[in-house]
């Protein structure tokens, strides 16, 4: 006797729009007709449900009205599981990621090297070979913090050619060598790079430089260090590195911008928190992620 397989058709990409509060279970048991609880748990285990262009798995969310539910024929990208970088959010548009420390994000040279960018290319193409990704701003190699890619090439322009007034905020924490004098202050100078050094100098006066703000106030401190927390105004290449220089406080374990001392082993610095306007909802989009605990664990 031969087995019998059991084909499940795979419904075909179909849009709804919520009338009501209700668990998104509900609402799809309802809506697929007649689909059982297991089948529906496997569109979401697959990621072939997305709520107002996200990726949800979680059966029991709560949808709000006007919400728009779509459920795609085809499989969804598989979980991201690497040690160096963590996906925060993703949508049909783009892709927020927090990068460990010690990952480039995104080549310098012809090398094979792993990169954020070669290891978020490697997973949107698991779902279509077709799918591309795009860099849309960068942190240096042993910068942590949150980074944030397009899966399109209009959409990278779009926030290239107008990011000043698409970022409404960006936060970094900086371990910084001895005790700051003032609590918080704005620093204001004009930077160029020495093509010879690759480094950045700072000036105090318009040398044909290009002006860079920087708002910090210190989280906490002890004889030896300060937490920093930072905000940008302007984004200039290693702009708080060369600042942090400049008021006699160097970001512990940078070396190249005056530090003495490297007590964690990596630079102290950290971007934990981008806040902006997408480029398709134009709302408001904010993430967040928590100091390094490494930094914390000096003044404890």
């Amino acid at each position: 006797m031969k087995n019998k397989t059991k084909f499940i058709p795979t419904p075909k990409p179909t849009h709804f729009k919520a009338t009501e509060a209700i668990e998104l279970m509900t609402f799809l048991l309802a809506k697929m007709g007649g689909m059982s609880r297991n089948s529906v748990k496997s569109l979401l285990a697959h990621r072939q449900v997305t709520v107002n262009d996200i990726i949800t798995t979680q059966f029991n969310q709560v949808l709000k009205i006007n919400d728009i539910i779509i459920v795609n024929s085809s499989r969804g990208n598989i979980e991201l599981t690497h040690p160096k970088l963590r996906i925060i959010f993703e949508d049909a548009y783009l892709i927020i990621v927090e990068k460990k420390e010690g990952l480039l994000t995104v080549s310098t040279g012809d090398n094979d090297e792993t990169t954020a960018f070669s290891i978020l290319r490697n997973y949107v193409k698991k779902s279509s070979h077709q799918n591309r990704i795009y860099t849309v701003h960068r942190l240096d190699r042993e910068t942590s913090g949150i980074l944030m890619f397009a899966k399109s090439r209009e959409i990278q322009l779009a926030l290239q050619e107008h990011w000043h007034n698409v970022i409404t905020r960006r936060v970094y924490v900086a371990l910084v060598e001895g005790k700051v004098e003032n609590e918080q202050d704005k620093i204001v100078t004009w930077l160029s790079e020495n093509e010879k050094s690759l480094k950045i100098h700072s000036s105090n006066s318009d040398n044909g430089g290009q002006q860079a703000v920087t708002h910090y106030r210190c989280i906490k401190s002890n004889e030896k260090y300060s937490l920093l927390e930072i905000e940008l105004e302007t984004g200039r290449k290693n702009q708080i590195r060369v600042h942090m220089e400049g008021i006699g406080h160097p970001i512990v374990g940078d070396k190249k911008y005056g530090a003495s001392v490297s007590p964690i082993a990596r630079l102290g610095l950290h971007a934990r928190i981008l806040a902006f306007y997408h480029p398709m909802t134009l709302e408001i989009v904010s993430f967040e992620t928590p100091v390094p605990s490494v930094f914390l664990n000096l003044f404890h």
